[in-house]
């Protein structure tokens, strides 16, 4: 065995002294630092795969609009749909609109597309509800409407109900009516706003064919898919109008190169939009709170850094007569450092590995430690109403995370053992014997 590092093991071997105990703290200090670096990380990564996974599941890849309705639609979609690697294009209407079902009143949001196909299909028909009859993602005739499970949940609507549907431009037209009807100067006006009325609020009448359930509490709680003509006819919107077209390519991570090819034969005012724009808030908000967390989680690790700082210059200080005996007998500096450097890295080494461990154990039965935390604390853990996402606890790791925190860690105790092993380099064997 070389002679630093068989040193640095007998300086570190436990017995029952005040430096033994010291170093077991450091190491644990180590462990705990890695531990929750890698749990946190983790959970935040897998926070950011389970929001993209919804998205992938409801949202384009792309949207093409230009800020106002898009008159000619048609002929736009034939282009992008002669594109190689587009898996679908369908127009789409969406507006805010009233809905009433057993005397209970929402406002969710509508959108209006072409009955899905293909892949399409498959992809909406993998988001149907699990817990309650989910029926189908049918989209094909013009009385047909699929809700989102929060919706279908909060009106106590099921698969076969029939729902009101009331266009929101109506109840304006219908408050400016009433109006006009208070100030009416004769009877026969007062009738004649009162039959407006009637003709303005006429339902939209429309049967649930579907319940999905995304895992996305925005999309599942507030939206809801009807035709495209339905929505046409609710939004107040011509037939060969929509507000915008949704594709979907076979590559949603190669949206940008998408977005360059649709932008070279739609000039302004169209707008071309990927999935990673639209939700940028969403993203960038999830990026920062994990780099906050690589920062303030990190700041463990270098505590423990300055423990094991403080055990070395202990040991150092403890040993001095065997430093100046070893140098004595022929011992260069650079030999006496990298003992205490040894140190430092096999309890930096030792603490990665123990913290990593418990991190895997700890990511192993998260849900269950959520769930217990839950009943014993009332603490809630990525909780539906407040993250937006369901199926418990997310994870999801990666060899970069995993290797930055190991290295980092590994690093701040190397570093926190240099400054040790310099002061037991530059001590003289005569006065490190005369203490003696």
């Amino acid at each position: 065995m070389l002679f630093s590092p068989f040193l640095a093991r007998r300086y570190l071997k436990p017995k029952r002294t005040f430096v033994s105990i010291i170093t077991v703290i450091s190491i644990i200090g180590v462990a705990l630092g890695v531990w929750l670096l890698a749990v946190v990380i983790t959970v935040f990564t897998g926070y950011g795969e389970r929001i993209k996974e919804s998205i992938f599941g409801f949202e384009p890849h792309l949207v093409i609009d230009s800020g106002r309705s898009l008159e000619g639609w048609r002929e736009v979609r034939e282009k992008i749909s002669a594109v190689g690697g587009v898996v679908s294009v369908t127009p789409f209407v969406r507006g805010q609109v009233v809905m009433d079902f057993n005397k209970k009143r929402l406002a969710p949001t509508v959108r209006g597309i072409l009955p899905p196909e293909g892949e399409e299909l498959r992809l909406r028909r993998a988001k149907m509800a699990k817990d309650l009859p989910a029926g189908d993602f049918d989209l094909t005739t013009p009385d047909s409407a699929v809700l989102g499970v929060g919706i279908a949940k909060g009106m106590d609507a099921a698969v076969g109900d029939t729902i009101e549907l009331y266009s929101q431009r109506d109840i304006s037209a219908m408050m400016e009516a009433l109006d006009r009807m208070e100030g009416a100067a004769s009877e026969e006006a007062r009738k004649a706003e009162v039959a407006r009325i009637r003709g303005m609020t006429a339902p939209q009448l429309v049967t649930v064919t579907g319940i999905f359930e995304s895992g996305n509490g925005d999309f599942d709680n507030h939206v809801l898919f009807v035709p495209l003509e339905t929505a046409q006819i609710l939004c107040k919107v011509a037939e060969d109008e929509c507000h915008g077209i949704a594709v979907r390519t076979d590559d949603g991570f190669a949206a940008n190169r998408f977005q360059e090819t649709f932008r070279a034969f739609l000039p302004p005012p169209y707008r071309v939009m990927t999935w990673g724009e639209i939700h940028k808030v969403i993203f960038d908000v999830v990026a920062a709170e994990r780099q906050g967390m690589y920062l303030i989680l990190f700041m463990i690790v270098i505590v423990s850094g300055f423990s094991i700082m403080n055990t070395m210059i202990t040991v150092a200080h403890q040993k001095r007569a065997e430093i100046g005996l070893i140098k004595a007998l022929g011992a260069v500096d650079s030999q006496v450092a990298w003992i205490f450097l040894a140190q430092g890295m096999m309890v930096g080494a030792f603490g990665v590995v123990v913290g990593l461990g418990l991190a895997e154990l700890t990511l192993f039965f998260r849900n269950d430690l959520a769930a217990w935390l839950g009943q014993n604390f009332g603490v809630g853990f990525f909780t539906d109403e407040a993250f937006k996402v369901d199926g418990g606890l997310p994870a999801k790791r990666t060899l970069r995370d995993m290797v930055i925190i190991a290295t980092g860690a590994f690093a701040a105790c190397t570093v926190a053992a240099t400054i040790p092993a310099l002061i037991a380099a530059s001590l003289q064997p005569a006065k490190a014997l005369r203490t003696e």
